[in-house]
This record gives structure tokens, sequence and C-alpha cells, in this order.
């Protein structure tokens, strides 16, 4: 690893096994890549709290809403090699689509998660989204909220099967294919970036859990009258949805398996070169990363600025984060990366992987 990093690796690692310690950690993995190369990589505690297996640098954790990170470098990977427009019409190439005056959605509105439509029916299961064409058939039906790029509405699953769908009609590849193809196999991490995990992996993966995530679930749904409308009771994004291997050998875009090394690699390969992949253009970069515009968000009435597939923050970071606290952000300012992934998932009394990004970032930042 380059550089003299030393202090911050112990200060990191002092933090997470603190953590541990404490029980409010499980099994955490941290990474950072600064100008294309690692300066951090840590990881400790169980990959499996029940048979005390060691969470390794190589082990693929479900990591909710950070696995858009993935799809949304999917997209823009495909867009680079002339596959995609980001002005497509979704219906021109999935005419199913256009019901109930759906018509003028493009790719970009379903990126910047002004589509229209991101509720789910009130009944869906888990099951539902083992079979694909059913999933995208209910988006396909679905009654947009409002005409498209009106309304910025979290499209907490929809997400996945509308982008995902457009891939799969445009190049014949699912959006799992198209990741180990041109994403994860190029930079050397084929068994570390996931949408769909393989069946022969579900071994190494680690085990989430809910800390008191579901807590949060149960408020956000008693106070926030469109929080059911995105994720319905049954498919809450947690521990219950992740530990399924059904659910996680489906192709779900709008959630990921990954470590964070893989991710931090990922995201460092679209802001530069590693070890002479890049992923995407400076120019490309700059196009996926403008704000679409900040604005009030419809599910949790929160201002939200999203680039074209990712989140990006107000100190100039982009990426992704995940409910329980997985994260994977890109400085491209710094030529920093920072990504984290965690077993156990909680939310409520702070967010210890965000405090750790803002060390990493704050600590790159005195040394420029």
């Amino acid at each position: 690893m380059g550089g003299d990093w030393d202090g911050l690796r112990a200060e990191v690692r002092r933090r997470i096994d603190e953590l541990i310690a404490a029980g409010r950690e499980g099994g955490v993995q941290v990474a950072a890549y600064l100008d294309g190369e690692a300066i951090l990589e840590v990881h400790a505690g169980a990959a499996d709290r029940t048979t005390g297996r060691p969470l390794t640098a190589d082990t693929p954790v479900w990591s909710v809403s950070t696995g858009k990170a993935l799809t949304a470098t999917v997209v823009h990977v495909l867009a680079e090699h002339g596959e995609l427009d980001y002005d497509l019409r979704i219906v021109e190439v999935w005419p199913e689509f256009a019901r109930h005056g759906k018509e003028g959605v493009t790719l970009r509105h379903a990126l910047t998660h002004t589509a229209g439509v991101p509720a789910l029916p009130a009944d869906v299961t888990p099951e539902d989204f083992t079979d694909w064409d059913r999933m995208c058939a209910m988006v396909a039906d679905a009654e947009p909220i409002a005409p498209p790029g009106e309304v910025k509405a979290y499209h907490a699953w929809t997400f996945g099967w509308l982008v995902g769908e457009v891939v799969r009609r445009v190049t014949g590849r699912r959006v799992s294919q198209v990741l180990a193809e041109d994403v994860a196999g190029p930079l050397g991490v084929p068994g570390e970036l996931y949408v769909g995990v393989p069946a022969a992996e579900l071994g190494r993966l680690a085990r989430v859990e809910d800390r008191n995530l579901s807590a949060l679930f149960d408020y956000a749904s008693a106070n926030l009258p469109n929080f059911d409308r995105v994720a319905p009771p049954g498919v809450r994004p947690g521990a219950e949805i992740g530990s399924r291997a059904d659910v996680l050998t489906a192709d779900v875009p709008a959630t990921g398996t990954m470590t964070a090394r893989a991710a931090a690699r990922m995201l460092a390969a679209l802001i530069g070169e590693v070890d002479g992949v890049r992923l995407i253009s400076p120019a490309r970069l700059r196009t996926a990363t403008t704000p679409a515009g900040p604005g009030r968000e419809w599910v949790f009435g929160q201002e939200t600025t999203w680039g074209l597939g990712y989140a990006v923050d107000s100190d100039g970071a982009f990426g992704a984060a995940g409910s329980g606290g997985s994260l994977a952000y890109a400085y491209p300012e710094l030529g920093l990366t920072v990504a984290a992934t965690k077993t156990l998932l909680g939310a409520g009394d702070g967010d210890p992987m965000e405090d750790l990004r803002v060390l990493i970032r704050d600590a790159v930042t005195a040394q420029r």
C-alpha cells in the first residue's frame, strides 16, 4: 500500500475494534484508494457470529442500497462503450412500460429517481423478487405518482428493475453479467462484486443480522406516509430479506453484495486509473456526477441530490450508502475513494461507517 498511512490505518482499526467490543458491530470491512492505489484495508470481527467464521478482506457482504453504485457504474461503462444513451426513452426498448402514460420516461429519469414509479404493490413478496420477469411486469404496469422529471422520489427497489431491464433489452445481458464481465473482471475482483450472487459462492458470504434497523423501519412506516409504498412490509431492505439465499442469488439491482476493497477499487477506476484500467472517461465522469438538482425527496422528505445513479454530497463526494450502514464514495478532487461494509445492520444511534469515511477524507485532505 502506497504512502505513509500507518497512523490512519491504526486509528481506523482501533475504532472498529472498539465498536465490535461494545457490541455495536459484528464484522466490518473498510477500504480506501488514493490515486489508484490502496492505502487502507481493514477488516475485523466475524463473518458469521453463530459459527465464529472470521470476516476476511475477500468476504462479500450484502450491502443493501450501496449496490446502486454498482448498477449505476454498469450503465456508465455501457454508455462509454456506446451501447446506452442516458436520454433513451425506456419504451423504445421496453414497449410494455408505456402503460398509464409512461411513454416519456427516460433512462436519465430512472437514474435520477424522477421516473415517477417508486412504488410496489403492498402484497409483493421476497419470492416475487426472485422472478425477474414478474418484477419487470409489475414496474411496467405501475401507475406513476407524477409525470417524469417532476417529483424526486427514491426508487428504493424499483430503480433496479427499471435500469436493469433497459440494460437487458439493449445488450441482451443482465446487470450481474455486465458487472462481472465489464467491471469486476477487468479490475481483478471477480469474486467480490455482485448484484446476483452465483449459488456456488453463497458459502463465502457474510451473514447479515439486524441490530436495530428493523425498529427504524417500523418508525418510518408509522410516520412517513409514503414509506410502505416504496418498501412494503414483506420486502423491507433489512437482514431478513438479505439473509435469503433465493434473493441473494437473484438479480435485484437496487442492492448488491460486495467487499469494501472491491467497491473502493471500482470507484477508483471511475475517477482515475487502477493498474492500467479506467472504466470511463473524465468527461463521462463529470456527466455522471453532475447534480441533477437539489430538492425535497418524496419518501423521506429531506433535501437530496443525485447525479446519474449516484448520490452527490455537499463535500464533493459521489456514491451510495445502504440501509444499516454500508457505503461507497469517491472524491474526484482528492483522488480518494472510501468503502465500508458491515454485518450488523443498525440505525438511529450515530453512523460509525460515515464517521470513518469523514476521518479518512480529512486525513487525506490534510496531506494534500
